[in-house]
């Protein structure tokens, strides 16, 4: 059994750096874009061994953060709170310049594993693909190595026998935790009787448009534009989108957090006030006489 993690400060940060490494290997990022690993090492603070889980770092969300007992060492922000390829300066003014600096000043680093998380084997994209009925054969649809199976980007499912359109969309919003009314569905003329399904958390149009439609009858992502699903539908596919982060939340809850906790951190919190920006209006709109 993993010994119990208490460091402090930079050392408890690296060791953070060290486990989600071995958990989701940073080699597995698309660098090309992405901007992964240790983003934000503070100084030491003393008893902060506790770790946080957010799929986004907002002002709110560190807010809850800084309520935390015990204190809090570090925050795995799934999407990467610094992007850009370069900071000319940190503001208070921006408010993701802001987090940053509060961060700091309240000795929390920061780690973000983002596309390294969806490309491992095991990692979201496999989670989401463990929602499907009848699996039979799981594959990437681009391979980070061709001589190890299992991982890269996106997944390509084949189901043992066809289902429908319509019973992928009410298997996976049960497992991602959201309503019935977060999910968009674009019904092709096969929409029935379908048996191959591409995957890819968040924002996936660029990784799944381009498969041939021979290849694939259902596209799963949580967001594409409009021309985008006309193109899907156009050939033939399916499209059902979930919300960009609800198909990468629950995975912390489900898969990170047991796995962090068996590498013996302690205290590992996930955050409630993370949650997908948009609603559906009809729930909080008052009704017409």
């Amino acid at each position: 059994m993993a010994a119990t993690v208490t460091r402090k400060g930079a050392a408890f940060a690296q060791h953070v750096a060290r486990v989600m490494d071995k958990i989701a290997p940073l080699r597995l990022a698309d660098l090309s874009w992405d901007n992964v690993g240790l983003l934000v090492e503070a100084p030491s603070r003393d008893n902060a061994n506790g770790l946080f889980l957010t799929t986004d770092l907002t002002p709110r969300v560190l807010e809850e953060a800084l309520g935390q007992q015990p204190p809090v060492g570090c925050i795995i922000a799934y999407h990467p709170p610094i992007f850009k390829p370069y900071l000319r300066c940190l503001s208070g003014e921006d408010w993701k310049q802001g987090i940053i600096l509060d961060c700091i000043a309240n000795g929390i680093s920061i780690y973000s594993p983002h596309s390294a998380l969806d490309n491992v084997a095991g990692g979201i994209n496999d989670w989401i693909a463990g929602g499907l009925p009848e699996v039979e054969q799981v594959n990437p649809i681009v391979r980070r190595d061709p001589m190890i199976p299992g991982e890269g980007q996106g997944r390509l499912v084949k189901l043992r026998s066809p289902t429908t359109v319509s019973e992928i969309a009410n298997r996976l919003h049960k497992q991602f935790g959201i309503p019935p009314t977060d999910v968009r569905v674009a019904f092709a003329k096969n929409a029935d009787s379908v048996s191959r399904v591409g995957i890819c958390a968040g924002s996936g149009a660029s990784l799944l448009t381009p498969i041939p439609q021979e290849h694939v009858d259902v596209v799963v992502t949580g967001e594409m534009s409009h021309h985008e699903v006309l193109h899907c539908l156009c050939r033939g596919i399916s499209v059902i989108l979930f919300g960009h982060t609800n198909t990468e939340r629950q995975f912390l809850t489900d898969v990170l957090k047991p796995k962090l906790q068996s590498e013996g951190f302690d205290y590992v919190a996930i955050s409630i006030e993370d949650r997908h920006p948009l609603v559906t209006w009809s729930e909080l709109a008052p009704m017409d006489d």
